[in-house]
């Protein structure tokens, strides 16, 4: 059994100098398959959901390819890596949809800590009881995924001192959300959030993990990770989701791997756990000394990763999808983005040299990729 999956992609687009340009109003009327953000400096699109990881790579790079094309007939544009406002920016926010009131509500509550990029996955269950199981397994393991995804450890030009700043300013909302013990109780939560006013609709739970569906809170059908910052290169992305479908997998496969019955800790317990490992990843990612969930020990998040990995990789053999997987091995190994980014910039490089070799990097990969896996898309 494989799992459908999908993404929810926003980049930011600017130019060849990582100055990020607000071009969304533009792309949203040219372009189908483009939606805007309450901030025009990014823009998102959505992959469809498919079972097959070589379709889905192709799906990851085909709009991509198409909105780079069409940034060249707005001048010298393209698009650029990382999930903050790197080189600038982050004093004001630039509306790309003055008329809207949800935008409103959002930039008078939260003004540029929104004006992020991230990727959210999306796997399919369709169980609504194995779903909220899946999303408690996820919400303790979600700063795993962070660890493995951060790129944003600059904001207006200076490092920051995470390697997830996106993650560190981002405003969860509500402030408290709970382990949802069954389908019936997250109906329930919902409905007074909205009553009390603190979600403004059924989308404004921006949590690390959400059930998602065509007519939430009742009508659910996939598991949405929302915690990862974006991953530029598809490969990486990929061998990200593969651990998240094949945890999942073992998850459908095995009841009984559920926080509210496998760990020492209570709820309430188990929910300030993940949210101190949400930090503590948003600060060292991939170094970060983690609380594991189960029994409490200290644990390096990389070595978690590694621990996970080596118990899921014969249910992704099994099913086909290994060799996507195994790309983990490499972030492990060798760091993330961010890892990369801070690197480069402890042994002198400017915060800007460092994004202007990103922005070339990130297009020869894609390039790279369309010509050895998607050949055409090429043509």
């Amino acid at each position: 059994m494989v799992l459908l999956k999908g993404f929810e992609i926003e980049m930011y687009t600017g130019t060849p100098q990582g100055e990020i340009v607000g071009l969304s109003d533009k792309i949203v009327a040219d372009l189908d398959g483009f939606m805007r953000e309450p901030d025009s400096r990014n823009v998102e699109y959505v992959t469809s959901p498919l079972h097959n990881y070589e379709s889905l790579l192709c799906a990851l790079l085909r709009p991509r390819r198409e909105l780079r094309k069409y940034l060249q007939t707005l001048g010298d544009y393209t698009l650029i890596p990382g999930s903050t406002l790197s080189l600038g920016g982050s004093d004001r926010f630039m509306r790309s949809d003055p008329a809207n009131p949800y935008h409103d509500y959002i930039e008078n509550t939260y003004n540029t800590k929104v004006v992020t990029a991230s990727v959210h996955i999306n796997v399919g269950i369709d169980d609504p009881e194995v779903l909220m199981r899946a999303c408690r397994l996820i919400r303790m393991e979600a700063p795993l995924f962070l660890a493995l995804s951060a790129s944003s450890p600059f904001i207006d030009g200076k490092a920051t001192g995470y390697h997830s700043t996106r993650w560190a300013v981002f405003p969860q909302t509500p402030t408290y959300v709970p382990l949802f013990a069954s389908h019936a109780h997250h109906i329930e939560w919902v409905e007074q959030q909205l009553l009390a006013g603190t979600m403004q609709n059924v989308r404004h739970l921006w949590v690390s993990v959400r059930p998602n569906g065509d007519r939430r809170p009742y009508d659910l059908n996939r598991l949405e990770l929302r915690i990862c910052d974006l991953v530029t290169d598809p490969i990486a992305l990929l061998a990200i989701t593969a651990l998240l479908e094949a945890r999942l997998l073992q998850l459908i496969e095995n009841p009984d791997l559920d926080p509210l019955t496998q760990s020492i800790f209570s709820p309430e317990e188990l929910i300030t756990i993940t949210t101190n490992n949400e930090i503590a990843a948003a600060s060292g990612s991939l170094d970060a000394q983690l609380t594991h969930w189960q029994d409490g020990r200290t644990i390096i998040a990389r070595d978690w990763i590694a621990e996970l990995y080596a118990e899921v990789w014969a249910i992704a053999k099994e099913q086909g999808f290994s060799c996507f997987l195994s790309p983990l091995q490499k972030i492990l190994r060798a760091g993330n983005e961010a890892q990369h980014w801070l690197q480069l910039h402890k042994i002198g490089l400017g915060t800007q040299q460092v994004i202007t070799q990103a922005i070339t990097a990130t297009y020869e990969r894609e390039i790279e990729l369309q010509d050895k896996l998607c050949s055409s898309l090429a043509a």
